[in-house]
């Protein structure tokens, strides 16, 4: 996947229709709440074992779901400068100091959570 290039053509996107107005760090976070929200909808109700097998309908909106949120998320690390492929070796890097696989290995508490 090529960050950049979507960047782009969701900056382009927003520009043609005069939307940079709107996308605002704040707006835009509040959009990838709403979307994010769409997609646990989808989620809501179903048992575990469903929600591990989609049907065709369930999975055609889980993937519009995802690409709203990832295409939130790209134009929200744009307007903020953000490096999201840093941000993420970094929180990878982070994560791993925080849950030791010897703590945290098949155990799902918080890291404060958890009786050490």
């Amino acid at each position: 996947m090529d960050i950049s290039k979507i960047q782009n053509q969701l900056e382009k996107f927003a520009i043609e229709r005069d939307w940079e107005q709107f996308h605002t760090p704040k707006n835009l976070a509040m959009a990838l709440s709403v979307e994010a929200s769409e997609l646990v909808e989808i989620f809501q109700w179903l048992k575990a074992e469903e929600s591990n097998k989609p049907n065709q309908k369930q999975i055609e909106a889980i993937n519009a779901e995802v690409a709203d949120i990832a295409m939130y998320l790209l134009r929200f690390c744009s307007i903020l400068e953000i490096d999201l492929e840093k941000s993420i070796e970094d929180k990878l890097v982070k994560n791993a100091e925080k849950y030791p696989v010897n703590l945290s290995k098949g155990n799902a508490q918080k890291y404060n959570q958890r009786e050490e």
